[in-house]
Formats: C-alpha cells, structure tokens, sequence
C-alpha cells in the first residue's frame, strides 16, 4: 500500500504537469465560489443598511398615523389618507398610557426656503420638544424647539444638515434669517446628521414649533386641531407590544370604533425591522442560490476533465497497477486531484469573492458585512465539490485493467 505522502505527492505532480489545464478546471469553482461569497456579502450588507435606517428613526419606536391599512383583499383607504389624528388623541395617549417616554404630535409641511441668494425645497416638520426625545434627535449647532416656541408660534426653524449646507455653504446658520412660503424665521440650530434612510435624505428636513407649522406654513388654521402624526416612545423594547396594545386601545375608545373600521394605523418600527430582515434574507439565499448554480458547473466541469485525464494517463494507470499500486490508492490519487483543485479554487474564489464584495458595497454605499464561518463553509463547500464530482473518475480509474491499460497507445 503505497503512503499518504506519497499519494500527495503524485497527486500534486500530476497538476502540476499540466498547469493550465488545472488551472481552467478549477476556474468554475474559482467564479462560483467567489459569487456565492460576493452575494451573501451584498445580502448581508443590504440587511445591515436596512436595520441601520430603521434604527435611525428612532428606537423602541411607534408611530400613529390617520387612515386605516388593509391587507391584501381588503384594502381600505392609505396610511395618511385623511386628517383623523388630533392633538387631542396625543394628549390622551401620554395621559393614559403607562410605559412611555414620550409622545409627540407631528405636522407635515413643506416649502421653498431662500436664503443668501440661494433656494431649496425641503420638508418642514412642526414639532414639539418631545419629538427629540421621541426620535432620538441631538442638535449640532444652536438650540433645540422650547416649550415657549410653540406656546408663543414663534418663527423660528432648525435645520438638517442639508439644508444648511445648502442655504449657507461656508457659514454659521444660527442666527440667520431665511424665508419660507412668504414668511421671515430665524435659524436656532443645526441637527445632527442622520444619513441616508432608503432612498431618503434625513438630513434634508427642517423643525419648526407644531403651532407655528399650524398656523403660518401648514395653512391648516380654522381646521381644528387635527395633526399628521403622532410619534411614541416606549421605555424599552420589551415594552413596545404592550405600549402598542394600549395606544391602539386608547385611540379607538376615542374615535369610537372596533377594529374593523379603525381611522388610524400604528406602525411599530420593530416589526417593521424584523419583515425587512426576513425580506432581505430570504433575497441572500435566492442570490446565493443563483451563484452557487455556477458552482455546480464547476464541479462539472472538473469531473469532465477528470475523465479526459483519466483516459489520457490510461498506460500510466496500468503501469502503476502492474508494479503493485491497488485500487483504493488509484482511488485516492485522483480523488486527491479532484479535492486539491477544488479547494485552490474555493481559496482563490474567497479571495476574489471578498475583493468583489469590498467593490460592490463601496459602489452602493453598503457596509462590508463578511461573518466569521464565511471563509469555513466556502473551503468545506469546495472540498464537497471536489469529493462529489472526483469520485466518478477516481472510480473509473481504479477499476481499469492493468493488463487492457497497458495494450492502449
């Protein structure tokens, strides 16, 4: 019986003897691994992205917004169809509901904002100081919305990042004047960054007191007291499905309906995260599928190679046999070819599949997300391929006749 490290050897030699071939043998193993890996990364990154954004609106988060949603066969009207949410509702929510760290009524405007010669359309939020605590929300520069802004509608604005740097490139915008839908507002502060959400610019938004939205920009005066949104923090997370529970309790026992024709949705960001994340999952196994397609024609590939190589070194087989080498070591031989291919290209393709990622998710703005185990299932995966599609020849090999290997040209 003829020695593992021998068995190495001549199996190593043999590659060796023909390096482009093996090199082209191994290069579907190369390209496969390297996609599989590239896609779970791109996954990966997407899933990381998608939590980062929804985790940047604000943590142990709800928020109530008019208008009922339906499922599939039942839709009724859309999130935010009509004016249903009062302050009254917000009011009774922070009176009402136990486990909460803040409550905050929204108003939805927007507008074109001029400054310095210059202009810029963005959206403008009326708030009130709960909302920072309620989303998480710190000032760079300046001050936060103050009790008395919204008691006294003061015109006065905080600015993104954006928008600052939009309407006053190169200066401090605390302070300054701009214009906003015919009126004058004074500039008390700067937000800090947020990012992007999506396809959202967070930074790309302006605060001003609720009442002064209300009545100077919203143009919602003689309206009454209705409001966009209303923004609820519970204390923690384990909480939220409680807290939910009673805010969706408190806001039909106000609107007085059951259920079936509630006029408000509750949005809970945490289940929001967790579809996002089977979501974008269940797209990294379909990519990795689709990737390891090529995979399987690598192996392919180097079980027809193997064959041709087989057929190739029939006399060396025969030879080999007729100076005492037995099956299983001609068994082994070309099963340790098949392997040791397969795994340089499983090693190759790693490190292909990983530059490739590095590139891809730097082009789209995606964090690098590579797991610990990627690297051991990418080489154990190779070796499998190797295993699977060498057996076939290794066995045709070892079960030649030395005498008939011997007679062929």
């Amino acid at each position: 019986m003829i020695r593992s490290t021998d068995l190495v050897g001549a199996a190593m030699r043999a590659l060796r003897a023909n390096p482009m071939r093996s090199a082209l043998t191994a290069l579907g193993v190369i390209i496969g691994v390297a996609s599989v890996v590239a896609m779970v990364a791109l996954g990966s990154g997407a899933q990381a992205r998608v939590e980062a954004n929804i985790q940047s609106l604000g943590s142990n988060l709800l928020i109530v917004v008019p208008g009922a949603q339906r499922g599939a066969g039942g839709v009724r009207g859309a999130a935010g169809g009509w004016d249903s949410l009062t302050l009254g509702d917000a009011e009774a929510i922070e009176r009402d509901v136990a486990n909460i760290a803040a409550v905050a009524p929204v108003q939805n405007a927007g507008g074109q904002m001029i400054a310095n010669g210059l202009n810029w359309n963005t959206r403008v939020l009326g708030v009130t100081p709960h909302y920072f605590i309620a989303r998480d929300l710190a000032v760079e520069n300046g001050r936060p919305i103050e009790d008395a802004d919204v008691s006294q509608a003061r015109r006065v604005i905080l600015l993104g990042p954006t928008v600052a740097q939009n309407l006053f490139p190169n200066m401090d915008p605390v302070g300054q004047t701009l214009r906003l839908n015919g009126g004058a507002y004074e500039v008390i502060g700067v937000l800090e960054s947020k990012g992007q959400s999506g396809f959202q610019d967070q930074d790309d938004i302006a605060l001003a007191p609720l009442t002064t939205v209300k009545r100077r920009i919203a143009g919602r005066r003689g309206r009454g007291d209705s409001i966009s949104q209303i923004s609820v923090k519970a204390v923690s997370e384990d909480l939220i499905p409680i807290v939910e529970a009673d805010v969706t309790d408190v806001l039909r026992q106000r609107h007085r309906t059951d259920g079936d024709d509630d006029d408000f949705t509750v949005q809970n960001l945490a289940s929001i995260t967790d579809a996002m994340k089977e979501t974008t999952q269940t797209f990294t196994l379909l990519l990795a599928a689709i990737a390891g397609v090529s995979l399987l024609v690598g192996g392919i590939g180097i079980m027809n190679i193997m064959l041709v190589s087989v057929t190739e070194r029939t006399r060396e087989i025969g030879l080999r046999k007729a100076l005492g080498a037995r099956r299983s070591d001609i068994l082994n031989q070309f099963g340790l070819e098949a392997i040791a291919l397969s795994v340089a290209g499983g090693a190759a393709g790693l490190l292909i599949g990983v530059l490739g990622a590095w590139g891809i998710t730097s082009a789209m703005g995606l964090p690098l997300v590579l797991s610990a185990e990627t690297p051991i299932y990418a080489m154990l995966f190779s070796g499998l391929v190797g295993v699977t599609f060498g057996a076939y020849p290794a066995w045709r090999a070892a079960r030649l006749d030395p005498i008939e290997a011997l007679r062929r040209e």
